[in-house]
């Protein structure tokens, strides 16, 4: 396991990942995305879970778009060209999660609407003891909303399975060339019934947690669980949360797993969803399967040391300022600084500190009236 000392913001570099593989024929988008955008309140510093009856005060607060802008925001500050498919409320919610996703990171939303007189659904999350606690509140958008007839070209896709749901873009998108990668949340109904997550079939990559692949495959730990999808999808990729990631391709039979990061960690609001972005970006850019797993990784333990779940997302400045930082450690690893030597001639040069945009106690601060 490899050591860091902590970290800071800095400068945004910008680093096309897929720049030796970009051709006049390209889609226009490396990535798109569909989903509810969520405004995010996050409380961090609590001592413990809150006790009914009595009230609670946190040391830290920040607020920013959640929800698939989790996901979106890793993906454009990791250099890919992205495109998002939202629903956003009609209240300054909405605008602030609107101008934060495109003029703040550069995200496409050409394909997203705002919808007149809906609002913008909301979610608080409690961090402590390297947990979190959600309570979220909102109205489905009207039934067109958010995804178009038919999803823009893009290189990928990224999703989120829904059990005994198909999602009708999903289909569409990977008949085109698109390659499509899926995660899965928890299953309410408590079938686990692997056959339910019918759009598995568009995916070149599934990316589980350890619970989840378990319960999904009924195997006893996370890597049979692996082996076991491999049989039913292309790649399956499982997150092992402190122990890192394991992953199986089905095709070649290669297998990969990496340790994870220690890290302190603030937040670990949207850590999976960056998880999910580091391993699409090395994917689209050709790497080898245990680089992959080793830098998604490395983007979730650096996104979980800030506020949020979009805003914490690191850039290439921030992975380029960890990589230099953690050379000088004292007593480090040679084997864990090996793991991580594929970063060497892909990184920016980091001259000066510089914060990315960040999750903000308030919104419209100083603004005025």
């Amino acid at each position: 396991m490899i050591a860091s000392n902590g970290g800071g913001p800095f400068r945004q570099a910008h680093v096309d990942p897929l720049a030796r593989l970009r051709t006049a024929q390209d889609p226009p988008w490396d990535v798109y995305l569909t989903g509810p955008v969520f405004l995010d309140i996050i409380f961090t510093g609590l001592d413990s879970a809150p006790v009914r009856g009595t009230e609670s005060w946190a040391r830290g607060m920040g607020s920013s778009p959640g929800g698939v802008a989790n996901m979106a925001t890793a993906l454009a500050r990791l250099g890919l060209r992205t495109s998002l498919a939202a629903a956003f409320g009609d209240d300054h919610y909405g605008e602030y999660c609107w101008d934060a996703l495109e003029q703040g990171e550069g995200i496409d939303l050409t394909p997203s609407r705002a919808v007149p007189g809906w609002h913008s659904p909301v979610t608080v999350s409690m961090a402590y003891e390297g947990e979190r606690t959600m309570v979220s509140h909102g109205h489905e958008p009207p039934p067109e909303e958010p995804a178009p007839d038919c999803p823009p070209r893009a290189r990928a896709a990224v999703a989120s399975l829904t059990p005994g749901i198909r999602a009708p873009w999903l289909a569409q998108a990977a008949s085109r060339g698109t390659r499509i990668f899926a995660d899965v949340g928890w299953d309410d109904t408590g079938r686990w019934d692997l056959a339910g997550l019918a759009d598995l079939a568009h995916c070149e990559a599934f990316l589980p947690n350890a619970e989840e692949a378990m319960r999904y495959t009924g195997a006893d730990c996370p890597r049979a669980a692996a082996h076991a999808l491999a049989e039913h999808v292309p790649l399956a990729v499982v997150t092992l949360g402190a122990d890192g990631a394991y992953a199986v391709d089905g095709g070649s039979g290669e297998c990969a797993e990496v340790p994870a990061i220690a890290v302190e960690a603030l937040d670990p609001t949207g850590a999976g969803d960056v998880f999910v972005a580091g391993f699409v970006m090395g994917t689209l850019a050709d790497w080898p399967l245990a680089d992959r797993l080793a830098f998604a990784g490395l983007t979730a333990a650096l996104s979980v040391q800030e506020f949020g779940g979009s805003l914490s997302a690191p850039g290439w400045s921030e992975i380029a300022a960890w990589w230099r930082r953690v050379q000088s450690v004292d007593d480090q690893d040679p084997a864990a600084l090996r793991r991580y030597a594929f970063l060497e001639g892909l990184l920016p040069e980091v001259t000066r500190p510089w914060p990315l945009r960040r999750a903000v106690p308030t919104i419209g601060f100083g603004r005025s009236a």
